[in-house]
């Protein structure tokens, strides 16, 4: 009787729930970053069932994560994106697949699976191409397909400089990364530049759908340039991408769903446990609702600077030579994962603290046709720095 009626709970409020299309989820354990049980995930999903009936997980085998995620959404009406990890450690992906597969055989993924999405930021942190990624995602899709699965889409995550027309043939929709915060963005600029890169995605998306798979703020931890995290602005960046979002029609994933203690702290990621709308005790950080979008008058829309090819070819330029183009996840999320280089991970999280030298054409707003051409030539010569 007690498992039914949270059951109940949990469909009731999920089916209520509309403030956020979906949330980034890691069901570890927050304070100790334990394996997560049932009962953890469930417990979690009911203080979720508030805002979203949709969440995010970027591993099915890690942590065993995916079997207690389902299971707890059963007769729910809650909805998984599943995260297969890739990295360049060929095992990890495959023993995400095949728990995949074995997991396609035990749940309803037609009920509860809304995505499978294959990496994570991979062609970012150098580990693999966006052709090894793009072939990944065709193997997923065959192999869903055999299950009678073929109608899940299947996509990739990929920071916004790294998606390219390779990797956008292969995927179902474009599920893309971009967090101004992570370009040293002063707040009453992040809303023109968020959806600058967006636009540029779209024009080199063509026909297919574009989706942010996460953006966010934090409310704590240290300046990244003139990035300032705080409580404020961290709501200020939720109200103004979100009322956007849903404006333009643009769905999204927001990162994130809790604030996660077990995380290490680094100088190098003081914010990576400050990026929750709960907070790591599991109560709310702003008062409900959390944004209200009555009376928002969106910035004016921005130009695109350049062409899809250009665009795409500058911008990975940039990140390249060094430049912080958009949020990867840091080294503590990375290292996290079964297979992971600690070595690799901590020069990731050197490398996110590197300055950004020269301006992405995907950034450029408002600027005269002289200095738009003064910034895309200080770009071509930053990438052989």
């Amino acid at each position: 009787m007690k498992l039914s009626l949270t059951l109940a709970t949990l469909a009731s409020a999920a089916a209520a729930a509309n403030q956020f299309n979906g949330l980034s989820y890691n069901p570890k354990q927050l304070k100790t970053g334990a394996c997560p049980t049932v009962d953890t995930v469930r417990d979690d999903l009911s203080i979720l069932s508030k805002y979203t009936n949709q969440v995010r997980i970027y591993s099915v085998n890690d942590c065993n994560q995916g079997e207690p995620v389902l299971r707890a959404m059963q007769n729910t009406d809650w909805k998984v994106q599943l995260g297969l990890w890739v990295s360049d450690v060929e095992s990890v992906f495959q023993a995400d697949k095949k728990e995949l597969m074995r997991l396609a055989g035990v749940f309803d993924f037609k009920k509860q699976v809304s995505a499978v999405i294959v990496g994570n930021e991979a062609i970012y942190r150098k580990e693999q191409t966006s052709a090894q990624v793009a072939a990944k995602v065709r193997d997923i899709k065959a192999a869903l397909a055999q299950a009678g699965l073929s109608d899940i889409p299947v996509t990739a995550s990929e920071t916004w400089p790294y998606y390219d027309p390779t990797l956008i043939s292969a995927v179902d929709y474009v599920n893309v990364h971009a967090f101004p915060f992570w370009e040293g963005t002063p707040i009453q600029d992040a809303q023109d530049k968020i959806f600058s890169h967006i636009y540029d995605i779209k024009k080199l998306a063509g026909s297919k759908k574009v989706v942010v798979g996460e953006t966010g703020w934090p409310d704590a931890g240290g300046n990244f340039e003139a990035a300032v995290p705080s409580l404020s602005n961290e709501q200020r960046f939720m109200k103004e991408f979100i009322c956007r979002a849903n404006m333009e029609k643009i769905d999204y994933i927001w990162f994130s769903a809790f604030d996660e203690a077990w995380k290490p702290v680094t100088n190098a990621s003081d914010v990576e446990t400050h990026w929750g709308i709960i907070k790591g005790d599991k109560t709310p950080k702003f008062a409900s609702p959390m944004y209200d979008c009555k009376g928002f008058v969106p910035s004016s829309k921005p130009s695109s600077s350049a062409s899809s090819s250009s665009a795409s070819s500058s911008s990975q330029s940039s990140a390249s030579s060094g430049g912080k183009s958009s949020a990867g996840h840091s080294a503590s999320e990375i290292s996290d994962l079964d297979g992971i280089d600690s070595d690799l991970a901590s020069s990731l999280e050197e490398s996110k603290t590197t300055k950004t030298s020269a301006a992405s054409p995907f950034a450029i707003t408002g600027f005269s046709a002289i200095s738009l051409a003064v910034s895309l030539a200080a770009l071509a010569g930053s990438a052989f720095v």
